[in-house]
């Protein structure tokens, strides 16, 4: 298992801080960011979340996948390589 996570079904309110600030219960964030729209700047609803270890990217998984975050039941799954076009 990689220690990068896809965040889905996020509240289009929800910024990157606050990603990294709600997954660093599961242990160290390195890096965070909610995907938005190029042109209008406007959340897509999702994210990427990688976490320092393996250990902690699947802690994170356990504690967050199918929970309430912000009004909405987030799903939390390891991230797979963008496929080619």
């Amino acid at each position: 298992m990689n220690s990068k996570l896809y965040v889905g079904n996020l509240s289009y309110n929800v910024t990157s801080d606050q990603l990294a600030t709600h997954f660093g219960e599961a242990g160290t964030v390195v890096d965070s960011v909610v995907i938005t729209e190029q042109h209008s700047g406007r959340s897509k609803g999702f994210g990427f979340v990688e976490m320092s270890s393996p250990e902690e990217a699947k802690k994170a998984i356990e504690m967050f996948n199918g929970k309430d975050f912000e009004g909405r039941d987030l799903v939390v799954n390891e991230a797979r390589p963008k496929e080619p076009r």
